[in-house]
């Protein structure tokens, strides 16, 4: 049997509960819709949540409600996927990533505080921290690093539904953001099919995302430049319609029910996956101190495939031969063509680092111990050839 290095777990709860919503008179923007939105802010402790059609227009939506602007600077981490500083970059606006702590994944909060005392002139500050692969990045160490008062903080937790921040809170209870996004593709913990979400504990926010969401559009006072009345609206700003339907929120909402089920069984098999390659030599793991509060999206391990003498695409096609399905998360971005402007790879050392040696194995609900046992045999076995 094949064994991807992810794939979504559908049971008959989630059959039922598609079934049912198709079976309602609105099977777009229905009940289902407010019904997952409301079940993910009060999981996560947020005063509001705004469902989109993807993690990546979530993320559009979160860059348009705080106002972003070309004269914005927009941090992040290199390594995460294009959608997290792509509509800064559709702006013109050269994002500045900083490099990362190999520990974990994230960010590296130390050279994140030295760029953000470097001064400029016009714009804001927009902070997007990924909490890669589940691992939350430290947020109030993060917040109290800010000191410009009009500074955004946009978290993409697309990996990190059921992650805790090292101070106890949940990720997406904007505890130390303004606004935090999920995805619910079929690769993360719980999925819609597709399907984003955006929590925040700030009503203009809220409204801006919603507005964001539906074409622009306003339909109530008081926000209309006109007097409300039946059937009337106005288009505020030109957006797109980033809606999520009913019967993909019954099954984001069907899956989330087992969500704490979701993320036990993923731990369970991290835990497996140590006691079999802690100890392979040139082989390292992400830090063990993130276990306990991690949600874990993925399962990376950097490998030093030069001291193996192979290469890592020799690993991935042999191992995918024996039924084990792998990935590379991520290239860093600054190495697409997209942003050759920071093709600079001197000043990314450890995401380099990381990069050269970095491979996803399989993770999923439905992946057994047994199956952990198979990866890391045809892993080792490979590597010692």
């Amino acid at each position: 049997m094949f064994l991807p290095y992810a794939r979504q777990s559908i049971d008959e709860s989630d059959l039922k509960a598609v079934q049912e919503a198709l079976k309602e008179d609105l099977i777009t923007r229905g009940p289902p819709v407010a019904e997952f939105e409301k079940a993910i802010a009060e999981f996560c402790g947020a005063r509001f949540a705004v469902a989109f059609s993807s993690g990546t227009t979530a993320l559009m939506g979160a860059f348009f409600a705080a106002g972003t602007s070309p004269y914005d600077q927009v941090y992040s981490s290199p390594n995460t996927y294009i959608a997290s500083v792509g509509i800064p970059v559709q702006m013109g606006i050269r994002p500045r990533l900083v490099d990362i702590d190999r520990s974990n994944g994230n960010i590296d909060l130390e050279l994140l505080e030295k760029e953000l005392e470097t001064p400029f002139s016009r714009g804001k500050p927009i902070i997007v921290p990924v909490h890669f692969s589940g691992i939350a990045v430290d947020m109030r160490k993060l917040d109290k690093m800010i000191k410009h008062p009009d500074a955004v903080v946009i978290e993409d937790a697309a990996h990190a539904i059921g992650s805790a921040y090292p101070s106890g809170e949940k990720v997406g209870s904007c505890a130390y953001s303004q606004m935090t996004i999920f995805s619910f593709h079929p690769a993360k913990t719980i999925t819609a099919g597709e399907g984003g979400m955006v929590t925040t504990n700030d009503e203009n926010l809220y409204h801006r995302l919603q507005l964001y969401r539906d074409n622009g559009i306003e339909r109530a006072a008081p926000h209309l430049q006109q007097p409300s009345a039946l059937g009337y609206y106005e288009v505020s700003a030109i957006t797109g319609n980033f809606n999520l339907t009913s019967f993909q929120a019954a099954l984001g909402l069907s899956q989330f029910k087992r969500l704490d089920k979701f993320v036990d069984q993923r731990r369970k098999l991290i835990k497996k996956y140590r006691s079999l390659l802690i100890d392979v030599t040139h082989i390292q793991l992400f830090s063990e101190e993130y276990d306990e509060r991690s949600a874990y999206h993925l399962f990376v391990v950097q490998i030093d495939f030069a001291a193996y003498r192979t290469t890592r695409e020799n690993v991935m096609r042999a191992l995918k031969e024996r039924g084990v399905g792998t990935q590379v998360h991520y290239i860093p971005l600054y190495r697409h063509p997209v942003l050759k402007m920071l093709d600079d790879y001197s000043e990314f050392p450890k995401a380099e680092q990381y990069y050269a040696r970095a491979l996803s194995l399989p993770l999923y609900y439905d992946l057994t111990e047994n199956d952990v046992e198979r990866v890391c045999q045809e892993l080792i076995n490979l590597l010692r050839i």
